[in-house]
């Protein structure tokens, strides 16, 4: 399956949209003031130890402090995670104590970056564990020939005498030659003794590392033996990628493109409608039916409705389209929005065992072509689907918006009778604490109107009770819950 990658970079911004059969698969957000810091290498200082949690919080320069588990601290000496209990976190690290960690996850919402202290170099070929000592290969390698066990031969012969570290073969690797397999090991061990020379004359807490910016990591990551263009609308950065192509990944060198074109790189490909829909509540299926996907802090939710669709020749037979064509949504919608974490989906219920069997082996086939590790755990007895998205950035959402002012993230606001009974009752209250010789409501237009119509019996009854005028006063500038009662 050919793809191609659209990169549009702005002053502020960089965005790249991964294009698959003619339609926006993926999209990528990075904002020069809001890079991620997945990757990156810090000297940080240990500012709390929580016993009770097997956590510390290690403060590394950020506006929070960073969260690291006894689980994701690396023993030195036999090369092992510290995380089946026997080494109790407050035995292994103390605070005040300096430490190199790696950012694992970005800073969430209110959560802070998690970290490891077991450091990893990714190039392009491979990746460089320098406090392990094994040689890995990808799962996504066949084991065909014995290829795997060739591979880690192969690496084992082109390491220097003196490596003491460990590697992981990618699956780029695969087809790699030797002088290629060996010029990623130097650049590897370079950049390593790099990082360790700045951390030995560096007071913490302080960067050490920056992971590549997001142009190069898709020339790193993303882009393989499918891609058959990389477009990019800047010629100043597309110099800049040529030359980063040319110096560690040679072969994709040809792919790169410079778009010219008087029309936004974007609006040519219907990216900027895509970013727009994935922005919403609402996806709609072709056949007539419609996703529901709400995003929470703790999982997100996707509701399948059959909508106008009664194409089918039986209903049993309109439900199970329906849920198909989900599917293959599904996938494309969590890789588009990017998102993680627990995520719950209520597929219409079918009856049938095999329409169930069917309509998982059709998830499974179009998660196959995610770069994120998926884990789905099939339908539970209320008829869900529960699956994991591994979840190292925000999502696009949480990128390019906030909590609503006026709702607070809640999605729903007051209705005006309700806000008007609240202040009925706040006018009686302080009524009964302070004296005053009236009392004016300010609120927003439609609160007011319903004061003067419907309700304004309520005021006049009020009013008599604690035997003062109320005045009303509508504020177009004031949301629809706000109001302020002003004592004259």
């Amino acid at each position: 399956m050919n793809e191609e990658f659209l990169i549009n970079f702005t002053p502020q911004e960089t965005r790249v949209a991964l294009i698959q059969q003619g339609a926006v698969q993926e999209l990528h957000v990075e904002r020069i003031g809001g890079r991620g810091i997945v990757g990156n290498i810090y000297l940080g200082r240990v500012v709390r130890v929580l016993p009770g949690m097997q956590s510390a919080f290690i403060e590394i320069g950020l506006e929070r402090t960073a969260f690291l588990h006894v689980a994701d601290i690396w023993s030195s000496k036999n090369g092992e995670r510290h995380g089946n209990g026997q080494h109790p976190i407050e035995r292994l690290i103390v605070e005040g104590e300096t430490l190199m960690v790696q950012a694992l996850k970005d800073p969430i919402s209110t959560k802070g970056a998690r970290l490891t202290t077991q450091v990893s170099l990714a190039g392009r070929l491979l990746v460089y564990l320098p406090q392990e000592k094994h040689i890995g290969i990808s799962q996504k390698i066949d084991d065909e020939a014995g290829r795997r066990e060739q591979l880690r031969e192969r690496i084992g012969q082109l390491l220097p005498a003196d490596e003491t570290g460990g590697f992981i073969v990618r699956t780029m690797a695969e087809n790699a030659s030797d002088a290629e397999l060996a010029a990623d090991i130097a650049y590897l061990r370079r950049l390593w003794q790099e990082i360790r020379h700045l951390g030995g004359r560096t007071a913490a807490p302080a960067l050490l590392h920056h992971d590549l910016t997001l142009s190069q990591r898709v020339l790193r990551d993303l882009a393989g033996p499918e891609t058959s263009r990389i477009v990019v609308d800047s010629r100043e950065n597309f110099q800049k990628l040529s030359s980063f192509a040319h110096e560690y990944m040679p072969q994709l060198a040809p792919l790169l493109t410079h778009y010219t074109g008087e029309r936004p790189l974007f609006d040519l490909y219907a990216a900027e409608d895509e970013i727009q829909k994935a922005l919403g509540r609402r996806v709609d299926l072709k056949s007539g039916g419609y996703l529901i996907i709400d995003q929470t802090e703790a999982l997100t939710t996707i509701d399948v409705n059959t909508g106008a669709f009664v194409g089918a020749r039986n209903f049993d037979e309109t439900i199970f389209k329906t849920n198909l064509e989900a599917a293959q949504t599904i996938a494309r919608q969590l890789r588009l929005r990017n998102l993680g974490g627990i995520i719950i989906v209520d597929f219409i219920d079918m009856e049938s065992i095999d329409h169930r069997s069917a309509v998982l082996v059709e998830l499974d086939k179009a998660l196959a072509r995610d770069h994120t590790r998926i884990s789905v755990n099939g339908f539970t007895q209320l008829g869900l689907v529960e699956l994991t998205r591994k979840r190292t950035r925000e999502s696009l959402a949480q990128i390019l918006c906030e909590p609503c002012p006026t709702c607070g993230g809640r999605g729903i606001v007051k209705t005006a009778q309700t806000v008007a009974y609240e202040i009925l009752r706040e006018l009686l209250r302080e009524a009964r604490q302070f004296s005053a010789r009236e009392m004016r409501v300010l609120a927003a237009p439609a609160v007011i109107d319903l004061f003067l119509d419907e309700e304004s019996q309520s005021v006049a009854m009020l009013s008599d009770f604690i035997s003062r005028p109320i005045s009303l006063q509508a504020e177009p500038s004031y949301s629809h819950e706000q109001y302020d009662i002003v004592l004259m």
